[in-house]
């Protein structure tokens, strides 16, 4: 599921996937509390599954999300969040028509809704709620009386611990702050569960196609959302070391660090490497598309 369709999903919470993940963390959570003892837990229902005396070995699938969960301890909100710009959301004074059409547009079955702006956010409509006044329009519509609850997390939050306070509290969505209360990005537990299950795809997820797409000219055709480890793995090492230093994580983001602000559609950036970092498509908020020229002799040739 691409970054920007996943915005305002919920979990998959019937698929054997999804029971086999709650399972566990119910066993483990049950039995210690702590990150530490946490991860301890997890190694030793791995290790107790392996021994040849076991009553209940887990199967190869329980082992994944098991060993999955181990690799989240140092993932946090901020890692896996929808950025700000991507985030769809409904202003509170909406039209049930209105409304409608924006969830029908970007096929999300829950949307944040603001007041003035998305930094004044006042919670979250659920498609449900939406669904009954669509039958009974003789009813006055009011978006504000139907809103649900969502959370508020700061960006350092352990994902484990998102998802167990999402659980817990029976929420789907949590919106990332900053220092100042303003609004950074949104997480959804399904983004979560993905991280452990894989992605979870539905009958409105659209397959997203390659990130690099080579060029016959030997250039690349690139989503500005390319990681840098991807890009990495593909042409080898590129950034220089200050450059990693500033935590720089997709192309988009290389190519405003050098510009130094959000270049327009047709504009050149040229990188220390030797790359040029042709903008093909932007807009005021963010750079979308790139080519990218002067790659390596080895990777022109693939």
């Amino acid at each position: 599921m691409n970054d920007s369709a996943k915005a305002a999903k919920g979990g998959d919470d019937g698929s054997p996937a999804f029971k086999a993940l709650k399972h566990w963390l119910q066993r483990v959570t049950r039995a210690r509390p702590g990150e530490a003892s946490f991860r301890e837990a997890i190694e030793e229902i791995i290790e107790e599954s392996e021994g040849e005396l076991a009553e209940v070995p887990i199967t190869d699938d329980e082992r994944f999300l098991l060993l999955n969960i181990l690799k989240l301890r140092g993932r946090t909100a901020d890692d896996i969040m929808v950025p700000r710009a991507d985030i769809v959301a409904a202003a509170v004074d909406l039209g049930l028509d209105d409304l409608i059409r924006l969830i029908t547009e970007h096929g999300h079955s829950r949307l944040p809704v603001f007041r003035d702006t998305l930094d004044d956010l006042l919670g979250m409509v659920h498609m449900k709620d939406v669904l009954s006044h669509m039958v009974e329009r003789d009813r006055p519509f009011d978006l504000a009386a139907m809103l649900r609850e969502v959370l508020f997390v700061a960006p350092s939050t352990r994902l484990l611990d998102l998802l167990l306070e999402m659980r817990l509290k029976h929420v789907h969505m949590a919106l990332v702050v900053d220092e100042f209360g303003g609004i950074d990005g949104l997480v959804t537990i399904e983004d979560v569960v993905e991280e452990i299950v894989g992605e979870i795809e539905d009958e409105h997820d659209v397959a997203q196609g390659p990130k690099l797409i080579p060029r016959p000219d030997g250039s690349l055709i690139a989503d500005a959302r390319t990681t840098i480890e991807e890009f990495e793995e593909r042409v080898g090492p590129v950034l220089s070391e200050a450059e990693r230093e500033e935590d720089i994580d997709t192309l988009g983001g290389l190519v405003f660090s050098l510009a130094g602000r959000i270049p327009a559609k047709g504009e050149v950036i040229e990188h220390a490497s030797g790359l040029r970092f042709e903008v093909v498509e932007s807009d005021q908020r963010r750079i979308r598309r790139l080519r990218i020229r002067n790659l390596p002799t080895a990777e022109r040739h693939e």
